[in-house]
């Protein structure tokens, strides 16, 4: 939604000029509606930052003092798009952070194997219950809605081993968007052409919110030691109390930092 673009655009100087990509035109629209009044300086597109390098050339960018990459989907996203990335309320299940993606929710849940969608669940979602819910999710097909797959859900895992400080159905949720839209791998093509993109003395900053995510990101991160490059410390930098009780989507923020040496 261009609040960390419009933070980076207010702490830097005028000469600062920022590219900001979004693979979904709904947020690129609401983005450059926050930024308009930075002008020039605020230049939007719609891309996946799995073409980083790319969409960096095409703009005449040949090298960035900072990179940003925050992951997963916008409290707008879940709340208001209508494309079944809540589990609140009864929305096709769509899931595509890029509406012509050709990949659905609905089209993952339907045809994939039972072996497939378990290890969707355990793999995105880190989901305990994932046999018991692929299972489910099969021999309630085909599902439709968001409502009917949060029925499922409900219907794998006994009461007693619902999460306490989550929805029964989160970790699915989480999952099925992951794979819809193939997170993990885009995060593995952007993370070495970000770092690629850097000056020397630049940084590339992730806000990861997904242990999975993290771990992708520290291994390349490590790697990428070796060769000119090193992580800052302390990482990862995690929200405190006062921004949690702010806003409690934070709390499983996790913020990792790679410097290109000098």
């Amino acid at each position: 939604m261009g609040g960390h673009a419009e933070a980076m655009l207010e702490r830097s100087g005028g000469d600062v000029r920022l590219l900001g990509l979004d693979v979904d035109g709904d947020a690129v629209r609401r983005a450059g509606a926050r930024l308009a009044r930075f002008g020039d300086r605020a230049r939007l597109t719609r891309a996946s930052f799995r073409d980083l390098a790319e969409t960096a050339r095409a703009h005449g960018v040949g090298a960035a003092r900072s990179i940003l990459l925050d992951l997963g989907v916008s409290s707008d996203q879940l709340e208001a798009s209508g494309r079944g990335f809540s589990f609140q309320g009864d929305e096709p299940l769509d899931m595509r952070l890029d509406p012509a993606g050709a990949l659905t929710a609905a089209t993952l849940v339907n045809t994939r194997s039972e072996a497939e969608l378990e290890r969707v669940l355990r793999e995105y979602g880190e989901e305990p219950h994932a046999r018991r819910i692929a299972r489910a999710i099969v021999r309630r097909r085909p599902l439709a809605t968001t409502a009917a797959l949060v029925a499922a859900v409900r219907s794998a895992v006994p009461r007693r081993a619902w999460p306490r400080r989550l929805h029964v159905a989160t970790r699915t949720f989480q999952a099925l968007r992951m794979a819809v839209n193939d997170e993990p791998e885009a995060l593995r093509e952007a993370l070495p052409q970000a770092a690629g993109l850097l000056m020397a003395g630049g940084r590339v900053g992730v806000i990861s919110f997904h242990s999975g995510e993290d771990r992708i990101v520290k291994r390349t991160f490590r790697a990428l030691g070796s060769t000119g490059f090193a992580e800052l410390e302390p990482s990862p930098l995690m929200p405190g109390a006062d921004e949690v009780r702010a806003n409690p989507r934070a709390r499983s923020a996790k913020l990792r930092v790679l410097e290109r040496l000098p």
